[in-house]
Order: C-alpha cells, then sequence, then structure tokens
C-alpha cells in the first residue's frame, strides 16, 4: 500500500521516534508499505516518521551499480544506530520530504550501523559512498533532523526542475533595467 509522505513544515517530521520493541507482521507490512511508497517516488531511503509512523525503522534500495556491490540490495534496519563515521566530505543531498529541493551536504563517506534485522537478528553494516550517505540521512530522520538542519542557511537550497521542464532564468535585474530605458 502506497503511503502519504509528509512534507516539511509537519511537526511529525522533527519528532524523534520511538525504537521498535519487536518484528510484528505489522511492522512487516510497513516495511512493505515503505519500499512501495520510496519505489513510487523515485527515492533510495525512507524513514517510518516520514509515513507518519514514529518509529526507529528505515528501508533503503540503492539502484543497481556494477562498481558498487553495496548497491541493488534492500536494506530494512531495525533500531538503527551510527557507531563510526569516516572522514567527512561534501555531497549532493535531496528528501522526499523536501521534494523539488537539494544541496550540499556534508556527510562521512564511510559508516558503521549496527541494527535488527526483519528476522529479530543484531547485524552490522559497514558502508561506503551512496549508502553510507543514505544511512546518515535516514537516521537523522529518526532523531527529527532533515538534511537542511546541516546547512549554514536555506540560501544553499537549489531548486531542481520538475522531469521534463527546463526552467529558463529570469533575466538579471541589469538587464531588466536597460530592456527599461
Amino acid at each position: 500500500m502506497l503511503r502519504r509522505i509528509l512534507e516539511l513544515p509537519d511537526p511529525v517530521l522533527r519528532e524523534v521516534a520511538d525504537p521498535v520493541p519487536t518484528v510484528t507482521p505489522e511492522v512487516e507490512a510497513l516495511v512493505d508499505d515503505m519500499f512501495a511508497t520510496m519505489h513510487a517516488n523515485l527515492g533510495i531511503g525512507l524513514a517510518a516518521p516520514q509515513v507518519g509512523e514514529l518509529l526507529r525503522l528505515v528501508v533503503i534500495e540503492l539502484p543497481p551499480n556494477e562498481k558498487d556491490p553495496q548497491a541493488g540490495m534492500r536494506y530494512v534496519l531495525i533500531n538503527p544506530e551510527l557507531r563510526r563515521l569516516g572522514e567527512r566530505e561534501s555531497m549532493s543531498e535531496g528528501c522526499l520530504s523536501l521534494p523539488g529541493f537539494r544541496a550540499m551536504v556534508e556527510r562521512a563517506h564511510t559508516a558503521t550501523v549496527t541494527y535488527t534485522g526483519l528476522d529479530g537478528r543484531s547485524a552490522r553494516l559497514d558502508a561506503h559512498g551512496l549508502l553510507a550517505q543514505a544511512l546518515q540521512h535516514e537516521i537523522d530522520h529518526l532523531n527529527g533532523v532533515l538534511f537542511v538542519d546541516h546547512l549554514d542557511s536555506l540560501d544553499e537550497l537549489e531548486q531542481i526542475p520538475p522531469d521534463g521542464l527546463e526552467w529558463v532564468p529570469a533575466p538579471a535585474e541589469e538587464d531588466a533595467d536597460q530592456e527599461d530605458t
């Protein structure tokens, strides 16, 4: 079932999610809904609070990439915790809860996360590149943090034109003044 993705400024996005006490059929159904919703919105990750469920649950699926063995796999992380972060670098980032915008955000290039899987077992994931970035982004959501909170100013946001459209920049003020004379 597709779920509505909450968008900023919805106050639920600013709340800290509760731990998932146990894997139940309801949690499994939520995971299925989250993957369906994420795919329908062309995302690579989704946190439960983004669909209105204040639970510490994240799903991620990167597009297939022959050069990245972590890509093309489905990840379900229950109660994830960042354990170790590598060196930081600037990465382009967007969010399904702030559609149409992206910005450069400082994230660690590598990340180690511990979590519980759908099978109820504890696990560890050593991630790099896009997966490490997605993990940090989605775990931020579980703590009520959005990628814009990592920016010095909202002026750093870049608006993305919808697919199939090209925006023509508005004339510079100097050009507009010259046309009036």
